[in-house]
C-alpha cells in the first residue's frame, strides 16, 4: 500500500515548497530536537524491555547454562537439532543473504523475551490445575501457545524487523527461526538445570531422567520452536510488506503458530503413548516418532510456504521473453 498524500501535495507541481503545510522533513533546531526526543523515546521502549527481559532471566537462573560446564555441555547438545534447521531455512533465503549482526541479536533477543513466557506461564498455570487434564488442555491453547508464540515474534521485532536490511517476506521466517532457536536454547537450559540431580528439583517431565535423558527429550523439543516462529515469522514479513493490512496478518501468523504449538502440547502425551502402545516400543521411542511425525508435517507446510515464494521470486525476475524469443525457438526445431 502506497503512502497517502495530501491533496495539496497531488495537486502541486514538484518546485512548490510544501514544508510544514502538506509534507515534512527536518529543517529547524526545534525539528531536530523534536526527531531527537522521538527516537530516543521509541529507543528507550526497546531498551526497557530489552533490560526487564534480562533482570527475568538472572532471576530465573538463566545464566546456569554459561555458569555451569555440565549444564552448558548439555544445553549445547540439546540445540543441535533445533541449530541445523535454523541454518536450513536461512540457506532457503533466495534474495540475499541476511547479516550476521541481525541474526545474532535475534537469537539472543530471543533468549531474553523466553523469559517473558516463564513467568507468565508460571503465573497463570495454577489457575487451569483445578479443572485437571481439561484445564491443561486450555492452559496450553490459551496461554503457553499464545504466549510463547508472542514473546518469540517481540524478539524479531524489537530489532530486526525495523531495520532496513529486512528487505523481504522471506526474511522473516529467517528471523523468526533465530528467535525461536533462542527460545530453545533458554528453555532448554532451564530444563536441564531443574532436572540434574545436584539441583533437587523435578517438573515432572518424566521421560527419562537427568542428564542425557533429558538431554535427549529436550533435543527432541528444540525444532518445533523454530518451525512454529519461522511461520509466524514468514507472516510477519509479509505483514511488513502490506501496511494496509499488517494487523490481520500478523495476527493471523501469530494464531496459526499459536495453535500448531497447543496442539503438540496437548497431544505429545497421548500420541506417544498410542504408538508405544501400537509398536511394543518404550522409553524414548515412542516419543522420537511421534515429534518426527508431528514436526514433519508442519515443516512441510513451511517448506511448502517458502518454496512458493522461491518460485514466485525466480518468475518474478526471470527476463521477459519477446516474440523473437519464441521465433528463434521455432526456427532451430523446424
Amino acid at each position: 500500500m502506497s503512502q497517502p498524500r495530501d491533496p495539496v501535495e497531488e495537486a502541486a507541481e514538484d518546485s512548490m515548497d510544501l514544508y510544514d503545510v502538506a509534507t515534512w522533513e527536518v529543517r529547524s533546531r526545534l525539528d531536530r530536537v523534536s526527531a531527537v526526543v522521538w527516537w530516543a523515546a521509541a529507543g528507550s521502549a526497546r531498551l526497557a524491555v530489552i533490560g526487564i527481559a534480562f533482570l527475568l532471566l538472572v532471576g530465573i537462573g538463566g545464566f546456569a547454562a554459561i555458569t555451569d560446564p555440565e549444564i552448558g555441555v548439555l544445553t549445547v547438545f540439546s540445540a543441535v537439532p533445533a541449530v541445523g534447521l535454523a541454518a536450513y531455512v536461512y540457506s532457503t533465503d533466495v534474495t540475499s543473504s541476511e547479516p550476521l549482526s541481525l541474526l545474532v541479536a535475534t537469537f539472543l533477543l530471543g533468549v531474553l523475551t523466553a523469559n517473558f513466557a516463564a513467568v507468565l506461564n508460571t503465573v497463570l498455570r495454577p489457575y487451569f490445575g483445578g479443572l485437571g487434564a481439561v484445564g491443561m488442555v486450555l492452559f496450553f491453547f490459551v496461554v503457553v501457545g499464545p504466549v510463547e508464540e508472542v514473546v518469540k515474534l517481540l524478539a524479531v521485532r524489537l530489532y530486526a524487523y525495523t531495520d532496513n536490511r529486512f528487505d523481504a517476506v522471506l526474511d522473516g521466517a529467517v528471523y523468526g527461526a533465530m528467535a525461536g532457536l533462542g527460545f530453545a536454547v533458554i528453555e532448554n537450559a532451564l530444563y536441564i538445570t531443574r532436572q540434574l540431580p545436584a539441583t533437587g528439583l523435578d517438573i515432572g517431565l518424566g521421560l527419562i531422567g537427568a542428564g542425557g535423558g533429558i538431554t535427549a527429550v529436550r533435543a527432541l523439543a528444540g525444532p518445533g520452536h523454530v518451525i512454529y516462529s519461522a511461520i509466524a515469522g514468514y507472516y510477519l514479513g509479509l505483514a511488513k510488506f502490506n501496511s494496509g493490512q499488517r494487523g490481520p496478518i500478523v495476527v493471523k501468523g501469530v494464531l496459526l503458530a499459536a495453535f500448531v504449538h497447543a496442539a503438540y502440547n496437548a497431544t505429545v502425551g497421548i500420541g506417544s503413548g498410542v504408538i508405544g502402545l501400537l509398536t511394543g516400543l518404550s522409553g524414548l521411542a515412542p516419543f522420537l516418532i511421534y515429534v518426527i511425525i508431528y514436526d514433519g508435517i508442519l515443516a512441510l507446510f513451511l517448506l511448502g510456504k517458502i518454496q512458493q515464494y522461491r518460485d514466485s521470486y525466480r518468475e518474478a525476475h526471470q527476463p521477459a521473453r519477446t516474440e523473437t524469443d519464441f521465433e528463434s525457438e521455432l526456427t532451430e526445431f523446424e
